[in-house]
């Protein structure tokens, strides 16, 4: 009986496609053909694809051009025996490090051919693709991610521009992005020429003197209006960055409404929150259904020690390089988790570090936290935390800090009794 798989060679513009019966005796007789990536013409490859009765599609994970002709497949392709009622049709994305040939041998149709013979032979590494809902979800983080970093690399540019005008005021304000600083900087971008003027607005509760904030700020007597309209031009972009996040927290939360029991069970782990929370479920979706057990979840992340043995001699433990959002997602959540006072994360992070030093203490917390989320999403359970100084108050205290968050990002959050719990 026929079994016939396409392999797809992905380009910006072109696709070079493939299409063999592997159920045949002999080598494999490959039907070539090139295709467009327009809409219309990635229409027209669905239908070519069913029409020759292909059951598998396999494509390589070239950049971010395989997108859209995974997109057109899923929504527009649909082979005889899924209309029939009796199969399905399965789409794969495989890593390109996994289908490389030999030096100096790189064409399409060739690779494309090697995509099916691969995945016949079960020699391809696949990728983990989720469902359309999932991956809108992705986008938003990801872009809230990035708008993240922008930030802190606004902060950067903007404490060099104040050093280039003499304004020290990086020197007495731990946040250049704060309340206090950002009043004081508003003042100078509009216009005030008065230190003791501007340091007045200052918070009750800095540190600095009213006299080191003056003296810090005194080039404002003479600044050029050049600094002045840059730094102007500065907090605007600042304000627009912070809409942007806001707008996508509100936008992520409404999508995630569904989910809000398990935003809220997440967010109860010491180290995460709801922002974190609304990430992971995000990357590993809202019950990590696509991973059996806590083990694959942790090495598709890469927080689980490497094997690279020959001879029976393991010469690296590294960990794979894995999911980059989860991985750096865990290890901040792990720096977070072991400064919580009273949790089982800092009495295991205190009992490792001696021996294994920092970064791999933090790495095996992070392990840890993984094989919890995972329990916590597949389980549907609830973190109790079982420290060796938890009080009731501290308890409490972070509940109201969760709900607090959980209500500022538009979640409907009721105070809870007493639920089964799981240990980390």
């Amino acid at each position: 009986m026929k079994y016939r798989i396409a392999g797809i060679d992905v380009h910006k513009r072109m696709l070079a496609v493939v299409i063999a019966d592997i159920a045949a005796d002999g080598e494999f007789q490959f039907e070539r053909r090139k295709v467009g990536t327009s809409p219309s013409e990635l229409c027209q490859l669905a239908d070519w694809l069913a029409a020759e009765q292909v059951e598998e599609v396999v494509m390589e994970s070239t950049a971010q051009y395989w997108r859209p002709v995974w997109a057109a497949l899923e929504r527009q392709w649909r082979p005889k025996r899924l209309q029939e009622g009796t199969g399905s049709g399965q789409l794969h994305l495989a890593q390109a490090q996994s289908n490389r040939g030999a030096a100096g041998r790189k064409k399409d149709f060739p690779d494309a051919e090697r995509l099916v013979k691969r995945l016949a032979a079960q020699e391809l590494r696949l990728s983990f693709v989720p469902d359309v809902e999932q991956r809108l979800w992705r986008t938003i983080m990801r872009r809230k991610h990035q708008l993240t970093r922008n930030r802190v690399q606004f902060q950067n540019r903007l404490e060099c521009l104040l050093e280039e005008a003499h304004i020290k005021l990086s020197s007495l304000v731990s946040d250049l992005l704060g309340k206090s600083a950002r009043r004081m900087l508003q003042a100078i971008a509009e216009g005030a020429a008065s230190p003791e003027a501007i340091a007045a607005l200052a918070d009750r509760r800095l540190r600095a003197t009213a006299q080191q904030l003056s003296d810090a700020l005194g080039a404002c007597r003479d600044i050029h209006p050049v600094y002045r309209q840059l730094l102007k031009m500065a907090l605007e972009e600042l304000k627009l960055i912070e809409e942007q996040i806001d707008k996508l927290d509100q936008e992520m939360a409404q999508l995630l409404s569904a989910q809000r029991d398990v935003v809220q069970r997440l967010a109860e782990v010491p180290g995460l929150g709801a922002d974190s929370a609304q990430q992971i479920i995000a990357e590993v979706g809202p019950a990590a259904a696509a991973f059996p057990s806590a083990k694959h979840l942790a090495s598709w992340v890469g927080v689980c020690p490497g094997e690279q043995e020959s001879a029976g001699v393991n010469y690296s433990h590294r960990s794979p390089k894995g999911n980059r959002q989860m991985k750096g997602l865990l290890n901040q959540a792990a720096n977070a988790a072991v400064r919580t006072k009273g949790s089982i994360f800092e009495f295991v992070y205190r009992r490792l570090v001696p021996r294994l030093g920092h970064a791999q203490a933090i790495g095996a917390i992070a392990h840890r936290l993984c094989r919890l989320i995972w329990m916590i999403l597949h389980q549907a359970i609830r973190y109790e935390e079982r420290g060796p100084a938890v009080s009731r108050s501290k308890t409490e205290r972070r509940a109201k800090l969760m709900i607090r968050e959980l209500r500022r990002l538009g979640y409907r959050v009721e105070p809870m009794g007493a639920q089964a719990g799981v240990s980390a």
